[in-house]
């Protein structure tokens, strides 16, 4: 599904409506095949709870296959939007183009992710986290009581540093797979793109919040919808933004 020998271009910047645009864009997309997205969406699901019935290891394979899948939902996108279909060999697209690059993007993410667990850790103290990560009641709330302020300002910070980290990543699988960028160049583009469209990302960002408090209501089930809306946005977004000639 890529486009051999297609030269990259500079990301286009847009205006602050774009964001609300990309969130209707991925609606219509859904709109297309909801059954098939939903149905995706379930395999993905189900596949995680079996994946992580491996203590550690499975959870941190999922997580490392996430660019992978992500993969899969834009090459689901592509189809739908030139008139094919939505097949459910496509979620798994990117086991089959690119895979190797896909997986080191998802490295690069696993490993930022680990890097701020571990900045987290320095604000809030290495016992709370050791506590959580293994599951141990009897010293967590001690821990929690202890480092009140430092678990508040450890949480902004890592926030704070996690967005740069979601920039690099958020159109690193369509380049990957599309313009057969390498995971590095891929990321550095991602970020930089996403840079030059801070407030239409902005706008998604707010607009994406509010529909997430919406579907988490409902026991959670509004997210059947909203996951595949998402995912087909991140699709809407790159084609915005980079258009091909």
């Amino acid at each position: 599904m890529a486009i051999e020998g297609l030269r990259l271009v500079e990301p286009r910047g847009l205006t602050a409506g774009a964001g609300v645009d990309w969130i209707g864009e991925g609606w219509r997309l859904f709109a297309k095949s909801p059954l098939m997205w939903v149905i995706s969406i379930l395999v993905l699901f189900v596949l995680a709870i079996v994946v992580n019935i491996v203590p550690f290891i499975g959870g941190l394979a999922f997580q490392l296959l996430q660019p992978v899948f992500g993969a899969g939902f834009i090459v689901a996108c592509r189809s739908l939007e030139t008139g094919g279909e939505f097949e459910l060999e496509h979620v798994f697209a990117g086991f089959k183009k690119n895979f190797a690059n896909l997986l080191v993007v998802g490295l690069i993410l696993v490993a930022g992710g680990i890097a701020l667990l571990l900045v987290f850790a320095v604000f809030a103290g290495f016992g709370l986290v050791t506590a959580f990560m293994t599951g141990d009641a009897n010293n967590m709330l001690p821990a929690l009581m202890a480092s009140g302020m430092s678990i508040a300002l450890g949480t902004l910070v890592m926030l704070f540093l996690m967005i740069p980290l979601l920039m690099a990543y958020w159109f690193a699988p369509a380049l990957v797979v599309f313009r057969n960028e390498d995971p590095m160049a891929a990321m550095k583009t991602s970020f930089h793109a996403s840079v030059v469209n801070m407030m239409p990302m902005l706008v998604y960002s707010l607009l994406g919040l509010v529909f997430a408090i919406v579907a988490t209501i409902p026991l959670f089930l509004g997210w059947l919808v909203l996951a595949p809306v998402f995912a087909a946005s991140v699709y809407a977004s790159y084609k915005d933004i980079f258009p091909e000639p």
